[in-house]
């Protein structure tokens, strides 16, 4: 076989070769349609008529936006500042104004009524223990004390007798000084316990008027009580504590363990209902 070029002679009319294998470019150039006078073509800037609201037109314009309102001016952005962390706040100190000496605001009476009910049961705790300690007044003493607590059906009456005179002693004098404050007060109002539930039991039912009645043991130690829970006040020599001014949570377990000495020293030592 040898490569010769053919013969464009040898070549149909049908655009195959006398061997009868065609190619694609036996066929002749494919002519366009002639443009119709009526549409010729754009050939400047002007035949492509911009804008134009003729159908024939063969370009169309995009409508370009316009806000309804006049347009502004464009306004200068002025420069942001740097960012920087915000600095945390300091606390001023505020000037207090120091109270006077001796001032004692919020307060008002209150220390001065304190000091009144503390002279009041202090003075009639007081007085009543000498009776029984040593005789004064026309008391019946300590060994009278102790009689009338056998008699009573208590048990270690002399022991009780030393305690009650003392107790009523010590807790009178400290509740008129306001020292220990509630310790005096918890020891009066133990007594008065053991008071009221004798003068109960001596008489059947309840009885309340003096002098037969609990009338002056029930206000004295209610009075001892309210002490405990209040505390002395300012005008007292425990008066600087915080507890002195403003009891709070060992106040009232001071209450609660005064209430609890009295009761049992009458459960276990004399054991009689004072109620019948």
């Amino acid at each position: 076989m040898t490569d010769e070029r053919k013969d464009p002679s040898d070549i149909s009319e049908a655009g195959s070769t006398t061997g009868g294998v065609s190619s694609p470019y036996d066929a002749p150039t494919e002519k366009f349609a002639p443009v119709p006078a009526s549409t010729p073509l754009p050939h400047t800037d002007d035949d492509l008529e911009f804008g134009s609201t003729n159908s024939d037109s063969l370009t169309e314009q995009i409508p370009a936006y316009r806000p309804l309102a006049t347009d502004h001016p464009t306004a200068a952005l002025g420069r942001e500042p740097e960012y920087s962390v915000p600095a945390a706040p300091v606390a001023v100190p505020v000037a207090v104004a120091a109270d006077p000496e001796g001032a004692r605001p919020g307060r008002g009476t209150l220390d001065l009524g304190l000091l009144a009910l503390r002279l009041a049961v202090g003075g009639t705790a007081l007085v009543h223990g000498l009776q029984k300690l040593a005789g004064l007044w026309g008391g019946p003493g300590l060994g009278g004390f102790e009689t009338m607590l056998t008699d009573a059906g208590f048990e270690q009456a002399k022991l009780l007798a030393v305690l009650g005179a003392v107790g009523e002693v010590a807790g009178g004098a400290l509740l008129i000084l306001g020292l220990l404050t509630p310790v005096a007060a918890s020891s009066v109002l133990a007594v008065m316990i053991n008071a009221w539930a004798l003068r109960q039991s001596s008489a059947p039912g309840l009885e309340y008027f003096a002098p037969a009645g609990i009338e002056y043991e029930t206000l004295l130690g209610v009075c001892a009580g309210v002490i405990i829970l209040t505390g002395p006040g300012r005008i007292a020599l425990d008066g600087r504590r915080g507890w002195a001014t403003r009891p709070f949570v060992g106040s009232l377990v001071i209450l609660v363990l005064g209430i609890a000495a009295g009761v049992c020293v009458w459960i276990f030592l004399n054991g009689a209902n004072p109620l019948v």
